[in-house]
Order: structure tokens, then C-alpha cells, then sequence
């Protein structure tokens, strides 16, 4: 059996939680983009890099960022949903074509181009026409003569959101737009958008400002967005708001837009998918003292899972739906699911469990974190962190006060260098772990913005057999001369600023696997070779270093022979074969060597088979035995005692 739509799922959208193949739960996200049409924004404009001369509107770049968005998300976060409302263009439309009309609910010069759901083929493609076909953009993308209403381009979101996602954890709003008072000094309008943008935050929903500066003014957001725009939202507070990029210093440019530059990649660091391992654990810091926390996977491994089977064979890729059917293996019945029991094979005997037994001897107690002890910060050792660790940060859904007693906790840990031993059990029928309880700072980029939010990481101890001694070796230190100069070529290719960035070089081979499920599933031709951003820039390296490693290699050289000259020279003269000749002659004539004949096939067999029957197998050596298995087609792979007794297996049978 086949799905016809080979993306959506309505009924898993309508889910609160999703968990995932891993066994975490994942933050499903709906966003919704609100595109202003108008004629600055469909008017072309340079780039900001004056090495591409290229030119495209700021309506058409956002719709290109939606796109890319979009295409990203049906893969890497398959239940997501996303949606395309354009405003202020002269048609208007809320309804999907393959639907009924939403009531009689009316919002001028407001156009729900793509509905906000579980992104399909269809609708990607039509995205894409609409970003890259002058045609077709023409006909959407025609400006209204008339003032669109802010209060209603709110309130045309809020509906969206309340139909189509009511029991989201994550509801976001991208407004991308240039003008920055679209009421102008009608406080009425302004008030009627404040009332707006307020019902929205009271629903959960967060608004992000994309802002684009005209050439000639800049953009100013204390005209109109800073009364609508909230600093903080009510479903924001537990989740940790890292990678969060200034919208306006990111978005904005004096001398034009920078397309996908800009948008995309503020965009995207507003997309990082959260993982969440557990939600309002309790966290016992003392007997009947607790506090609820919710921890976080921030770094984890993504590698190409297949959830499904494709058939190929029809018009279109469709999703196969299997069935699995357990078969009898004497009399081919139908095995219900009732008559199928678990066992563990003990002995001889096989001990079988019920699934209630085999709940008991897997439980633990229930889910916690709880601190046994504090050690000082220097006794955890670097290579004490050999799994991913989690993350978390206070909740207030269970109990009122979590901040303030989290907070009071990580100062305390920060100001005396001291790191929390825990008991961890991550959740139902885990299995319990000691752990680090380690508080981890605040980090802030170049421009002031949060890269990692402050909070406490729990790092999963090692056991014994969990680390492996390294052997003693001894290490000969190189010159004080090599280890300058190769300093300085370490320091010639050190990454800017010194800050790796690991978003910057995703997995060569999960993104090609990702190119080629969107190309059969958008009907595009299949990518020749993948792209490798992983792959050193060999021109850069050596227009940085060259000519310092060129120096190294010379210095290596002159330490060489500095090296050859002063050591210790051998006594030993090499003879030649003159003087072995000669001393030759003068010694007494020796017997010559015996050269011991080699035996063929058949007399390793002889010997082999006479040895047998002596009981005398064990005489032979590892070559012979392997020649004799070799020759008889056997498999010569082993310890002498496996040849021995493969050896003894075929004479047997013989």
C-alpha cells in the first residue's frame, strides 16, 4: 500500500509531542512567514557585495528564504509546519483551493499563498515557481493601491495559528518588511495592531522582526515595531534561546539587502531544531527539597535514518505502508500477538518472563537528578566526557521558584569551582548513570550575541571498562628551532577569531543523502558529485603557510644532519666482496650448506596423513598446515589449535 502524499500526516500534526526514532521528544515548530508586498519591496536591489552584480527585490529574496527554509524543514524536521502569507497585495485570498472557504472571514489585500501545515511536494514547487518565474510572480505579487491594516494582518495570523496549530509547543511569526510605520500618526490603527500582536503573545506565539532598510533610509523599529514586538515570550522561558542571531544587524544594510546572505542564514540560526530528553524532571537538591528542570540534547550526532520505504515504480515516489505478520514455522499459522513470549535462555532451560516482570526488573525508580555530593571543579578529568551531555534549565510548571533556586545553584557552583555528583535517570526504564553536574557560563559572540545560554550540564561518568589506558611510550622532544617555526604555521591557519563553528560544515554524506530524497521527491535531476565543505582550502593553506612550511622542511633538514654528524660513530667496516673472497682462500675448505629439498603437494599430504595417524599433528608447523588446508580448499584463517583441528575434521571424513 502506497500514500499518496509523501510528506504530510495530519493526524501526527495534531500531536502535541513526537518522539522521535532516538526516543527523545522533539519540539515540533510552526512558522508562519508574513512577506509585505509593496513597491519597494518588489523593486530590485544591488547587493551589498560588490563582487556580485547581481539584483533581486527584498519580496523575492524573502520568498526564496521561505523556500529554502521550507525544503530544509521536510526533511530534517518532518512535522513541522510552515506556511506563506503575503499582505498588502491587491488580491486577496484565505482559503486553500482544495478546500472550502475558511466562514465568511474577510481580510483585505491579505493572501495565504501557502497554508500553514506539513509542507507537500506540491506546495514546495509552487513556492519555488513563485520565487524564481518572473510569470507567475507578476500575477501574485501586484501591490495594493491601498494601506493594508497591521491590525488585520495580525489577526489573519492568529486565526491561521488557532486552526492549524492550537497545541504547538513552538509558534512563530517572521515578518519580513521595509516599512517601519505602516500607520503612519493614525493611533487608532496603531492601538488596534498593539491588541493584535498582544492576543498573539497571550496564545504562545512568538514575532520576529526581519527588517530591511531602504537605500536611501534606514530602517527604525521604535517607530511602530517596538510597541508589538516583545522581548520575551510566555512559552520562550524554559527553552534555551541560543543561536539567536540580531535580527536587525543581520537583516538590515545601508547600501541594500543582502539576499539569501543575510536573511537565510538569520533565518536558519532561528531554526536549530530543539531536542528536548526530558521534560520538568524533578531536580533533588537536598531530602524533600526539589525543583523541576527540562534537559536538552544541544550536540548530537545526526546520521541518515530511513523511517520508510519509497516505491519508485509508479508516477511519483509514494510512501510504502508495511505489515508485519508473524507466521508459525511448523504449521504456518497466523502467531497472534498474545501468544508471543519473551525468554532468556539460562542454562539449558529457557526462563520466560511477562512483560510486567520484564518491566520490574528494568525499573529503577522513577525519573530524577538527584545530587549526592560536590566535588572540586579540577578532580573531573578532560577525558571523563566520553558521551553527549545534556543540558537543562529550570521549569516553573511544577514547581513555582525553579529559576530562582537554579540560579542561586549555578552562582554558587561558578564562584567556588565546584562540580555536583548526581544520581541520573533520564527517564522511564533507563538505566541509572552517575553524573557531573558542571555549570557552564554564558557565551556571547563578537557582536554580543548569545551563543550558549547560561545553565548547568550533566556529563554521564565513565566506568573502568568505559576507558582505555593509553601504552607508556617514550617521546623524543624535536629542536627548540622546529617547535618556533611550526608554531607559527599553527598560528597562520587558525580559524578567525579562533572559534570553531561546527553549523558552518555540515556532514558531506548526510547532505548528499538529503540531496538525493529532495530531488526524488521534487521531481529534479539527480546531483552530479556532493558538496564537501569539509575539504581544506589547499590555496588559502598555502598562501597563509606556504613559505613557512617551506622553511620548516629546510630547518628540519639542517637539524638532521646537525643531528647525523654528532652521533656516535660504529666501529663496524663493511666488507666487501674482495676481502670476503680473500678471506675465503685462506680458510680450510668448509662442507657446503645442506640445502633441504621442498616438498610438493603430495608429500605435505604424506606426511600430514602419516603424522595423523601417529597422533602427532601437533609436530607440524603453522606453513605446512596452512599449505595443506589451502590445497584441499579449506579455510587457512587461524591459530595453529583452529588449523589443527580443521585438519583433523577432514581427515576424519575422509
Amino acid at each position: 500500500m502506497a500514500d499518496e502524499n509523501p510528506f504530510r500526516d495530519d493526524e501526527a500534526a495534531e500531536e502535541e509531542e513526537e518522539i522521535d526514532e532516538t526516543g527523545y521528544k522533539t519540539v515540533k515548530d510552526a512558522v508562519l512567514f508574513a512577506i509585505e508586498i509593496s513597491d519597494s519591496m518588489i523593486t530590485p536591489r544591488p547587493l551589498s557585495d560588490p563582487k556580485k552584480k547581481v539584483v533581486e527585490s527584498p519580496a523575492t529574496a524573502a520568498l526564496k528564504c521561505a523556500y529554502h527554509l521550507m525544503q530544509q524543514r521536510i526533511i530534517s524536521n518532518p512535522r513541522d509546519m510552515i506556511g506563506v502569507l503575503l499582505y498588502g497585495t491587491q488580491a486577496s485570498k484565505f482559503y486553500d483551493e482544495d478546500e472550502n472557504s475558511r466562514g465568511d472571514l474577510s481580510y483585505p489585500h491579505c493572501y495565504l499563498f501557502t497554508d500553514l501545515d506539513v509542507p507537500s511536494a506540491r506546495e514546495v514547487k509552487d513556492l519555488r515557481a513563485l520565487a524564481e518565474d518572473e510569470g507567475a510572480a507578476r500575477e501574485v505579487l501586484v501591490p495594493s493601491k491601498e494601506r493594508v491594516s497591521m491590525a488585520n494582518v495580525l489577526f489573519c495570523a492568529n486565526q491561521i495559528f488557532t486552526s492549524k496549530a492550537p497545541n504547538f509547543l513552538s509558534r512563530r511569526l517572521f515578518i519580513v518588511t521595509d516599512n517601519d510605520n505602516p500607520h503612519g500618526d493614525n493611533k487608532s490603527q496603531r492601538s488596534a495592531a498593539t491588541v493584535r500582536a498582544k492576543d498573539l503573545y497571550d496564545l504562545g506565539v512568538v514575532i520576529e522582526l526581519f527588517p530591511i532598510s531602504q537605500p536611501e533610509h534606514e530602517f527604525d523599529s521604535s517607530k511602530f515595531y517596538d510597541d508589538i514586538i516583545y522581548k520575551a515570550s510566555p512559552n520562550d522561558v524554559e527553552a534555551p534561546a541560543y543561536l539567536q542571531a540580531d535580527s536587525k544587524a543581520s537583516t538590515t544594510s545601508r547600501d541594500g539587502i543582502s539576499l539569501l546572505n543575510g536573511l537565510l542564514s538569520s533565518i536558519n540560526s532561528r531554526s536549530v531544531p530543539r531536542r528536548a530528553h526530558f521534560s520538568n524532571m524533578p531536580l533533588e537538591i537536598g531530602p524533600n527539597f526539589k525543583i523541576s528542570v527540562t534537559g536538552y540534547l544541544l550536540f548530537k550526532r545526526q546520521e541518515p535514518a530511513r523511517s520508510c520505504y519509497v516505491w519508485l515504480g509508479g508516477e511519483k515516489p509514494e510512501i510504502v505502508k508495511g505489515v508485519t505478520t508473524q507466521i508459525a514455522d511448523d504449521t504456518a499459522r497466523t502467531v497472534e500477538k498474545s501468544e508471543i513470549r519473551k525468554a532468556y535462555k539460562f542454562g539449558n532451560e529457557q526462563i520466560s518472563f511477562t512483560p510486567e516482570e520484564q518491566k520490574a526488573l528494568r525499573n529503577f525508580g522513577d525519573p530524577v537528578i538527584r545530587i549526592i555530593g560536590f566535588k572540586p571543579l579540577s578532580a573531573l578529568p578532560f577525558w571523563a566526557n566520553v558521551k553527549h551531555p545534556f543540558f537543562i534549565y529550570p521549569s516553573e510548571e511544577d514547581y513555582v521558584g525553579s529559576t530562582r533556586v537554579f540560579s542561586a545553584l549555578h552562582q554558587k557552583l561558578l564562584k567556588d569551582q565546584k562540580v555536583g555528583l548526581v544520581w541520573f535517570i533520564p527517564r522511564k526504564n533507563a538505566a541509572p548513570v552517575l553524573g557531573a553536574l558542571i555549570a557552564g557560563e554564558e557565551k556571547v559572540d563578537e557582536n554580543d550575541v548569545q551563543k550558549f545560554p547560561p545553565g548547568m550540564w550533566i556529563i554521564p561518568l565513565p566506568f573502568a571498562d568505559d576507558v582505555r589506558q593509553n601504552p607508556e611510550t617514550s617521546l623524543n622532544v624535536a629542536p627548540e628551532p622546529l617547535i618556533d617555526q611550526m608554531r607559527t604555521i599553527i598560528q597562520q591557519l587558525q580559524l578567525p577569531k579562533a572559534m570553531y563553528e561546527p553549523q558552518k560544515y555540515p556532514n558531506p554524506s548526510l547532505q548528499w543523502h538529503y540531496r538525493i530524497l529532495q530531488a526524488l521527491a521534487l521531481d529534479e535531476d539527480l546531483p552530479e558529485k556532493p558538496e564537501d565543505k569539509t575539504v581544506p582550502k589547499y590555496r588559502q593553506i598555502d598562501k597563509r603557510a606556504g613559505d613557512y612550511v617551506l622553511s620548516w622542511a629546510d630547518e628540519l633538514e639542517k637539524q638532521y644532519a646537525t643531528t647525523s654528524a654528532h652521533a656516535p660513530q660504529s666501529t663496524l667496516v663493511k666488507r666487501t666482496a674482495k676481502d670476503r673472497a680473500a678471506e675465503t682462500d685462506d680458510l680450510p675448505s668448509r662442507p657446503a650448506k645442506k640445502v633441504k629439498a621442498e616438498s610438493g603437494p603430495e608429500g605435505v599430504d604424506e606426511d600430514v596423513r602419516r603424522l595423523f595417524e601417529k597422533g602427532s599433528l601437533s609436530k607440524l608447523t603453522v606453513a605446512t598446515l596452512k599449505e595443506f588446508l589451502t590445497a584441499h580448499g579449506r579455510s587457512a584463517a587461524g591459530k595453529k589449535a583452529d588449523l589443527l583441528e580443521r585438519v583433523e575434521e577432514f581427515l576424519e571424513s575422509k
